[in-house]
């Protein structure tokens, strides 16, 4: 049977990396229901609950914190939120299931308080669901028939699965819910049921999340906006909230993961066979002109500075533009890229330059997301004013 050929995933093995991994809320949460439905079904109190991981070959086995009788019809059973060493808001918080049979003999998911609900289109889950995301919702179903078919019950038996956590809405103020669009309390999440202990990963998972949201269209069930704006930092988005007049949530802090963003654009587009008008990468030339060289992670830890692209550009335009072979190398030797700005600033060429360097950029990020029908790019200085001109 599958389940004596899983083994075991231990947390206490630390990652790659010497951290040490956590459990997810969906992993947790289905931990919970596992507990629950042993107390609901066979008034057995449990106090770990083996949880299938979506893998197929490894199982968690997850502490219950505490599990308890409501009332005749429903039992609540909480998980400890751990985060390992990659924490976030939630790391520490009580996880619960409240479960209850139902006559409709499904599964059907619930938010208890605690755990939010979806309000814009977008997001993994439709507008009016609970906040809990596929992945972990395929785990607690399995979980359901795995506690039936030990039990030798009939697998077409009905529960509602009620998920919460206790401070819930407090914890949902200091995550990404509120802008998302996530009323009420926290999401249920995770792809793995392991939280890897890697900050960054994270984070590209929020950007995926926003880049969803911003490209959905709220007027038109299943609808796509049609212009939407990427931003490496601040820098772009003063431009984007008053010269293209997009709202927050069309607008996409991409921090230094263009090349990522621009992925989950394509994907996002391809799973709706759906084509967006216009993507606008707006920002510094010291993130974006690194695509010049081929580099779509900007972070500088992980690229070299941009003065080498946009030094090659200058010199393929010098005799149009006028340029010396002396401020090239000025422009490729500069300490930052905004010391190239500077020195650029009085030349007559300059927006000229700075214009063919936007729509390269266009081209290489149009390359990776074919699904976009066109890519603007506007770059800017540190002042936020633009050099390439209002094109």
């Amino acid at each position: 049977m599958q389940e004596l050929e899983r083994a075991e995933f231990d947390l206490a093995v630390p990652a790659p990396n010497g951290l040490r991994r956590g459990r997810t809320t969906g992993s947790c949460a289905t931990a919970a229901v596992k507990a629950a439905l042993m107390m609901l079904l066979r008034d057995e109190k449990i106090d770990k609950a083996e949880v299938s991981l979506p893998d197929g070959k490894h199982y968690l086995l997850v502490p219950i914190q505490a599990v308890q009788q409501l009332d005749g019809k429903r039992v609540r059973a909480e998980v400890l939120k751990d985060g390992g060493d990659d924490p976030d808001n939630t790391h520490g918080a009580t996880i619960f299931a409240e479960v209850a049979r139902n006559d409709a003999g499904e599964i059907r998911f619930k938010a208890a308080s605690g755990v939010g609900t979806a309000t814009r289109p977008g997001l993994r889950v439709a507008v009016g669901e609970p906040a809990i995301n596929p992945v972990p919702r395929q785990m607690m179903r399995l979980a359901v028939a795995e506690v039936l078919a030990e039990l030798g019950m009939n697998g077409e038996a009905g529960f509602d699965l009620a998920i919460g956590c206790e401070d819930g809405q407090k914890i949902a103020q200091k995550t990404f819910n509120p802008r998302l669009g996530i009323v009420g309390g926290i999401s249920i999440l995770g792809t793995s049921g392991i939280v890897e202990p890697m900050s960054l990963a994270s984070w590209i998972a929020s950007i995926e999340v926003y880049i969803r949201v911003a490209l959905a269209d709220d007027s038109t069930p299943g609808g796509v906006a049609s212009c939407v704006a990427y931003l490496p930092g601040k820098i772009g988005r003063t431009f984007a909230r008053d010269e293209l007049g997009l709202p927050e949530a069309r607008s996409v802090q991409i921090a230094n993961f263009l090349g990522d963003a621009l992925d989950f654009t394509q994907a996002a587009l391809a799973e709706q066979g759906a084509q967006l008008d216009v993507l606008w990468l707006a920002g510094h030339p010291g993130k974006l002109a690194k695509v010049l060289d081929g580099v779509w992670d900007t972070h500088s830890s992980k690229s070299n500075m941009a003065m080498g692209g946009v030094a090659r550009v200058a010199s393929e335009l010098a005799a149009k533009l006028g340029f010396s072979a002396s401020l090239i190398a000025e422009i490729e030797s500069a300490n930052t890229v905004e010391a190239a700005i500077e020195r650029l600033k009085d030349k007559p060429g300059a927006v000229t330059l700075w214009r063919t360097i936007e729509a390269r950029i266009a081209a290489l990020a149009q390359a990776r997301v074919p699904s976009v029908k066109r890519i603007e790019v506007r770059l800017f200085d540190l002042d936020g004013n633009l050099l390439g001109g209002r094109a």
